[in-house]
């Protein structure tokens, strides 16, 4: 049989590609996913279903080193940091599977910067209407929201903060920083609840909000447990891919194929079947079908560290509280780019962090600092011609001198808060970083080199341009360069991270991209 389109990937983009293309009943999609299918609500695992819940540990199951659910991905952060999980989501859902649930967009500068470097169907006004097709905010109610989306939004309101969740609003106001009510509009800053695609304690992901209400369809088959290999190709043409399923490759034939493997899957799968760096490819052993340099480059991301600190004993959480409530979104000293920073407490710390599930008892929370807009890019690049060896990833984090003013500035600010009247009694004591780290900028540093991680948003790796860009992958419509009938859609095409988490840009990726194809 030979599907009208074939979809490598069910995540953020992926399963709402296939949504949207089988709203027309004439057009046959397959929509393949490397991980399993849970078809119904009742039928997800707690960790997949529960943003928060009865288990301390849902997090650790969903996301850490110990999910069934995942690709296991190590990268090298830094010298200093040479192995570090990179959780990306591995079933039907993707990584929107299994993520914190933060549902923020970027500022409309990110938008309007891709616009300006060619993809003029890309700006922030351009974006809008699937901003607000894919959201149901309640709270909110004007031009820039929407109120019946696929996603389900909420934010916790007064009186449901945790204390160190109200410490650190209270800190950051009285440090001057403005109230923000509502992270989605378009000029906003500042502190306030975030808004979270999480209601009634379900993580709301696309395979609950697109895929369930199209299954239906008679027009969509959805594999799961079936991992694509390569793309294959007459000539130039994209015509189907090559897929192992139970242990058996399968040929599945394609009129269109549209990879939605993520940032780290994409530029994989495009290099595994002979698209990319040329030279790399043949050093690889693999046959070049089309030399493309920008594939793999330009990996993008938001280098974290947290500050932990250890709480009174009646501030202790157990862990089935929710984890996140607040954020402050800021400007940092000398930037010239708006909100290019994030801070955030995080209301549950072990010493083995939340990738790991612990039998340790919890000792206090973090409070998270990110860069949202970094300087530094890293680069993917494959270690062999097998499909199941996992690409090497390089981040190379912080190795801007302005990377590291900014994450270094953020951290004594977080810890600053921290002797705010309102911590007193809840902080008893900061357990990272030390003192002796703190002492002066290069001590800081080196503790950044060592603890600096993913804030699990790598993006940009097969980026969007025009063709006068040597190191673009895709046009705007998603079209790979000189291939037929080959598409990218997913946040590997972002041309550079946006300022926010990355799952509601990636939805909007799957909408726009949706349209074009229709």
């Amino acid at each position: 049989m030979k599907y009208d389109t074939i979809i490598v990937g069910s995540g953020s983009a992926g399963g709402i590609l296939a949504a949207r293309l089988t709203e027309d009943a004439h057009r046959s999609v397959l929509l393949l996913e490397a991980g399993p299918d849970f078809p119904t609500l009742e039928q997800l695992p707690d960790e997949i279903r529960f943003a928060y819940g009865h288990d301390p540990n849902l997090w650790a199951r969903a996301f850490g080193h110990e999910t069934k659910f995942g690709w296991g991905y190590n990268a090298k952060a830094t010298e200093q940091h040479p192995d570090m999980l990179v959780p990306r989501g591995k079933l039907v859902g993707g990584s929107s599977a299994v993520n914190a649930q933060i549902f923020l967009r970027g500022v409309p500068e990110d938008y309007d910067s891709w616009a300006e470097m060619g993809n003029d169907k890309w700006s922030y006004r351009e974006l809008i209407p699937y901003f607000r097709r894919n959201e149901a905010d309640p709270d909110f109610h004007d031009d820039f929201h929407g109120a019946d989306g696929a996603i389900r939004v909420r934010r916790f309101r007064e009186g449901e903060f945790l204390p160190e969740q109200q410490a650190f609003y209270d800190a950051c106001r009285a440090r001057g920083y403005p109230d923000c009510p509502d992270n989605n509009a378009p000029d906003s800053t500042g502190v306030g609840a975030l808004a979270l695609n999480n209601v009634d304690g379900v993580r709301w992901s696309t395979a609950i909000g697109y895929l369930n209400p199209a299954r239906h369809r008679v027009n969509l088959t959805i594999k799961g447990n079936c991992t694509a290999h390569r793309v294959l190709f007459e000539g130039n043409r994209a015509v189907g891919v090559s897929v192992e399923s139970g242990g058996e490759m399968f040929r599945v034939n394609g009129g269109e194929i549209i990879v939605c493997a993520g940032a780290i899957g994409s530029p994989h799968l495009l290099m595994l079947s002979g698209i990319g760096p040329a030279e790399h490819l043949r050093k690889i052993g693999i046959p070049v079908v089309h030399d493309i340099p920008g594939v793999g480059q330009n990996l993008r991301d938001h280098p974290q560290v947290t500050v932990a600190l250890k709480a009174n004993k009646a501030f202790l959480t157990n862990g089935t509280e929710p984890r996140l409530q607040m954020g402050l979104r800021y400007t940092a000293s000398g930037s010239d780019l708006r909100n290019d920073m994030f801070i955030l407490p995080a209301s549950y710390a072990t010493k083995e962090g939340y990738y790991r599930i612990s039998n340790s008892k919890t000792f206090g929370f973090y409070i998270t600092v990110c860069i949202y807009l970094a300087v530094g890019a890293g680069e993917i690049t494959l270690a062999s011609s097998d499909p199941h060896e996992q690409p090497v990833l390089d981040y190379n984090y912080l190795a801007e001198s302005f990377d590291r003013d900014r994450l270094r500035e953020a951290v004594r600010m977080a810890i600053d808060f921290t002797e705010y009247e309102a911590y007193e009694e809840i902080v008893s004591r900061r357990v990272a970083p030390t003192n002796e780290s703190l002492m002066t900028d290069e001590a800081l540093d080196e503790w950044l080199m060592r603890e600096v991680t993913t804030s699990h948003h790598s993006s940009s790796t097969c980026k969007m341009g025009p063709e006068s860009d040597p190191m673009a992958v895709v046009d705007q419509y998603g079209k790979v360069y000189g291939i037929e009938g080959l598409r990218v859609a997913d946040a590997s095409i972002m041309p550079d991270c946006i300022r926010a988490n990355t799952n509601v840009t990636t939805m909007v990726i799957g909408e726009r991209v949706a349209d074009f194809v229709r």
